[in-house]
């Protein structure tokens, strides 16, 4: 099983942009399908982008396509979350994910993630 840690969190003006990072560690990266997630408090943790193991499909929640893009460099065991035009109702804790065993599959929920990252804030102010 990986061992996940999410960085790159901060606060932004609206229209801004950030780009956060989730190192992995752990020998079957390659085989993870990984995606973010985010929550705010009292509500559900919901989807927000997938990659799948080969990093050859995508998935987005619909509020942030066109916005967000997804990657991974699995040399680097490394995955990203470029984040542009951010606006306010991106405000939230961001959670990188791991489906172990995901290969093609690119998307994911909160049932089938096996790993997580330790969360890193994002606040976008008007």
């Amino acid at each position: 099983q990986v061992q996940l840690v999410d960085s790159g969190g901060g606060l932004v003006q609206a229209g801004g942009s950030l780009r956060l990072s989730c190192a992995a560690s752990g020998r079957t990266f390659t085989s993870y399908t990984m995606g973010w997630f985010r929550q705010v408090p009292g509500k559900l943790r919901e989807f927000v982008a997938g990659i799948s193991a080969s990093g050859g499909s995508t998935s987005y929640a619909d509020p942030v396509k066109g916005r967000f893009t997804i990657s991974r460099d699995n040399a680097k065991k490394t995955m990203y979350l470029q984040m542009n035009s951010l606006k306010p109702e991106d405000t939230a804790g961001y959670y990188c994910a791991g489906r172990r065993r995901g290969f093609e599959i690119a998307t994911m929920d909160v049932a089938s993630v096996a790993s997580w990252g330790q969360g890193t804030q994002v606040t976008v102010t008007s």
